[in-house]
């Protein structure tokens, strides 16, 4: 079962909080069972000064990288919704948005207090030029 809709509009909040400077992490995290794959860390990186996303795949062993395009690494990503993680936190400036599932699938978002204080740096660095 793809989360297509419900993972587009945590995505496009996701989106605004790069557009509007507040961006400080978005992680995949709360695996199903015993998987070789952990975490998947996004972070903002300028390859020849345009905004892209560096995927960081955290294995048990190892580290993989792949950089994408803002709207292609949504593709690259939703296929990793429920399977394995049941859990996408968002970071930002103004609050920390949780997109979870539960065990009959149920999705659900949970906003609270933000946990940092600054934007990430590659981010306004980018944003000071434009």
């Amino acid at each position: 079962m793809l989360f297509t809709a419900t993972f587009s509009e945590f995505y496009d909040k996701f989106k605004t909080s790069l557009s509007d400077g507040t961006f400080a992490k978005l992680t995949f995290a709360k695996t199903i069972g015993k998987t070789e794959l952990k975490n998947i860390f996004i972070r903002p990186v300028l390859e020849e000064n345009e905004l892209k996303l560096e995927l960081k795949f955290r294995f048990q062993q190892e580290e993989l990288f792949e950089i994408h395009s803002i709207d292609s690494a949504f593709d690259r990503l939703l296929p990793f919704v429920n399977n394995p993680f049941l859990s996408v936190i968002l970071f930002t400036t103004e609050f920390d948005l949780t997109y979870k599932l539960n065990k009959k699938k149920a999705v659900s978002f949970t906003d609270q207090a933000p946990t940092f204080g600054n934007a990430n740096e590659v981010l306004l660095e980018y944003l000071n030029k434009k």
